[in-house]
């Protein structure tokens, strides 16, 4: 599982825009079932937050606001790279400058 989108081997010598330009790309181009999938468990983690948040009091609610600013993009963005990575090499070579498409 990877956490950061520079230790992905197929997006090595990258700099951070070229990266999120193929992982962009990647994901608007996953099948349907699969970002079924992926917004599926994105929703499920907000539906589960803001469910504790709506019972929480006051200021108990801050510790749910913080838990979810950290879970959802722990959880969320490695399984957005695991469901990209078998076509990032294809997105890399279309992209590249000097590329016939």
């Amino acid at each position: 599982m990877f956490f950061n989108s520079q230790r992905i081997p197929e997006l090595e010598g990258l700099n951070f825009a070229e990266r999120m330009q193929v992982m962009r790309t990647a994901a608007d181009r996953l099948p349907v079932p699969k970002k079924f999938l992926l917004n599926i468990i994105k929703l499920v983690i907000l539906f589960v937050f803001f469910l504790m948040m709506a019972q929480a009091n006051d200021w108990r609610i801050i510790p749910y606001a913080i838990a979810l600013i950290i879970v959802y993009p722990a959880v969320t963005r490695p399984l957005t790279y695991l469901l990209c990575r078998p076509d990032l090499p294809a997105i890399r070579k279309e992209l590249e400058p000097g590329s016939k498409e």
